[in-house]
């Protein structure tokens, strides 16, 4: 595959959360914390455990959709680890243990050599990973 970019996680959490249960000062206070994540069970790739990372397994708010997980450091739920460049469109939202605690993935393109030989589709597939780096870029800024 080709390498599109890499991409920045941090613990986050809602203000008004934070506001009613404290801020976590070390990552240790974490587990005093609900914590948003995916369902351990199903976790397809060992790169995106990322609580297990930290020895913290136990997930109160547990789906394997982004979305969802979102949905419910929004609603306060707790503090879970999202991407960074969602920030920007979820403003009730703040990093937590920013300096402390950080992850980087990357997303790759993958797809049949062939495709790599007819123009057409390698033009396609440049123009979607230019246009990825921008967005990545320019949302983490925001974020």
């Amino acid at each position: 595959g080709q390498k599109i970019t890499d991409y920045h996680l941090h613990f986050a959490a809602a203000r008004e959360y934070l506001a009613q249960h404290g801020w976590p000062a070390q990552p240790e206070d974490l587990k005093r914390h609900p914590l948003v994540g995916y369902i351990q069970d199903m976790i397809f790739y060992p790169e995106l455990d990322f609580l297990s990372e930290l020895g913290l397994e136990r997930v109160e708010l547990a789906s394997n959709l982004v979305a969802v997980q979102l949905g419910f450091l929004r609603a306060g739920g707790g503090i879970g680890i999202t991407h960074d460049f969602i920030l920007p469109f979820a403003p009730e939202l703040t990093r937590v243990l920013a300096d402390a605690l950080s992850f980087t993935r990357s997303f790759y393109l993958v797809r049949h050599e062939a495709d790599a030989r007819v123009e057409r589709l390698a033009l396609v597939a440049e123009q979607l990973v230019a246009g990825i780096r921008r967005e990545v870029a320019r949302l983490e800024a925001a974020g």
